[in-house]
């Protein structure tokens, strides 16, 4: 299981990515739009921090727009993986980005059938939104498991990047079901280190050491 940081904040990023447990990060319009600076400067510098895919989305619509903007987005780093929505005209800037050996993330997937067609056409990440689904009482991990068991049945290369994560039990689901990525919010990410026991064990640890060595001076 892969961990990325959806998050276009590089100060969020900076404490996990030293962490050691960081394999790339998604952005999209939104988490740019409330970042100063350039976006394309902010997406190399997350490339040069994370040094692993890092998604960028076209914000345009048509095939030949997102083609232009996504050979564009390209350039900025080796890391960068060009983010495309899952419509017909997606599908269609996927196909030809993948021939040219561009990487693509094809998101906004809600059904088993869209993660085949975009699967399909050499996408190297499919993007399905459990949390959103969640949001509509309609259970987001069953997506999970229906797009691996499908790509598994196929051999597809695309690897199951699992978004709209909302704690750590879609995490922890996503890696039982067999999912590669899951790409969370920080606070996610950081939540998953949380257990009482954990922070109840090592006070007493802690205190019957300073115990034995307050007994051992005197």
């Amino acid at each position: 299981m892969k961990f990325f940081i959806d998050s276009g904040h590089l100060p969020d990023m900076e404490p996990l990515v030293a962490l050691g447990i960081i394999d790339g990060v998604t952005t999209n319009p939104s988490l740019l739009a409330k970042e100063k600076g350039d976006p394309r400067e902010i997406l190399k510098k997350i490339c040069e921090l994370v040094k692993g895919p890092v998604s960028a989305e076209v914000v345009t619509t048509t095939t030949a727009e997102m083609l232009k903007e996504g050979r564009e987005l390209a350039k900025i780093d080796p890391h960068i993986v060009v983010k495309v929505p899952l419509t017909r005209d997606g599908i269609k800037a996927c196909k030809a980005l993948s021939g040219e050996g561009i990487k693509v993330n094809v998101t906004l997937c809600f059904s088993p059938a869209q993660a085949l067609i975009a699967a399909k056409v050499g996408a190297t990440f499919i993007s399905p939104f459990v949390g959103r689904l969640d949001d509509i009482a309609t259970p987001g991990m069953e997506l999970i498991r229906d797009i691996v068991e499908i790509y598994e049945n196929y051999n597809f290369k695309t690897e199951v990047l699992v978004a709209s994560t909302r704690g750590p039990m879609h995490i922890v689901e996503a890696a039982r079901m067999g999912a590669d990525i899951c790409t969370c919010p920080p606070a996610v990410i950081d939540s998953l280190f949380n257990h009482p026991l954990t922070d109840i064990g090592l006070k007493k640890f802690l205190a019957d050491w300073e115990k034995a060595q307050a007994a051992a001076t005197r």
